[in-house]
């Protein structure tokens, strides 16, 4: 797990609308492009930019202290993936979380994940099941603490990452990723109004199944971890709810 030894918090005004990113040291042989995409990208899966929210080509290249070149380049780039919207003569915004989006992102994490796991109950590195317990371990260090959600999210991400590695579908799992930004902001969204005890339980109960080559267990926690939260979501975008304007 990385460690961040120095960071930022950049709080300005865009378009009347506070803008909170945090910027953190450039990785190692990161170029400006690289270094503009992963803040700007983890500024939005974080919902620091929150969904709908207007943002400033002007404004971030100030922030990131860099030219508006490579903002430019990053924009267009997150536009691509359905993080970015540009309405012409109005402005750049955050896109809204598109349900049909998440939809698709489900579908496709329960067919994978189950496969994956089944493969892993057949052969599974010792380092990489260690290196599952160490997440959980650290997962379960964040219960009962406020304002952890953001943190308990990466380590929920490198677990699952963790299963394709330890079967060689890294490029896989970048792929699921890549398809799942929608579906992923508003799993944190979840997370931040509910307790990820429940999912903590279900990655161990994973582990065993790992542990225990459990074939047979497969679907049956694949369904649990990632079709049955589904439902409790549409909390988050009813009348009433504080993350309402999120969603298309």
């Amino acid at each position: 797990m990385s460690v961040i030894i120095w960071k930022n918090i950049s709080n300005k005004m865009i378009g009347g609308v506070s803008m909170i990113l945090t910027v953190t040291k450039r990785l190692l042989g990161e170029n400006n492009k690289d270094y503009a995409y992963r803040i700007i990208k983890e500024g939005i899966m974080s919902l620091e930019l929150k969904p709908g929210q207007a943002i400033s080509e002007i404004e971030l290249a100030e922030t990131l202290n860099l030219s508006r070149t490579p903002i430019r380049e990053v924009l267009a780039k997150l536009r691509e993936e359905n993080l970015i919207i540009v309405i012409p003569q109005v402005g750049t915004y955050i896109t809204k979380i598109e349900l049909q989006l998440v939809k698709e992102a489900s579908f496709m994490r329960f067919y994978l994940e189950q496969e994956i796991l089944k493969q892993s109950c057949e052969s599974f590195p010792l380092e990489n099941l260690l290196e599952l317990r160490k997440n959980v371990e650290l997962q379960k260090a964040l219960i009962g603490s406020k304002g952890m959600e953001r943190d308990f999210h990466k380590l929920d991400n490198n677990f699952h990452l963790t299963i394709f590695q330890g079967n060689k579908m890294e490029n896989v799992w970048a792929a699921i990723t890549r398809l799942s930004t929608h579906y992923n902001r508003i799993r944190l969204l979840s997370e931040m109004k509910y307790n990820f005890e429940k999912t903590i339980s279900e990655h161990e109960t994973i582990m065993d199944i790992i542990e225990n080559k459990e074939s047979e267990r497969v679907e049956e926690i694949v369904r649990k971890h990632i079709l049955e939260p589904m439902p409790l979501w549409e909390s988050l975008f009813q009348e009433g709810s504080p993350y309402l304007n999120y969603f298309n």
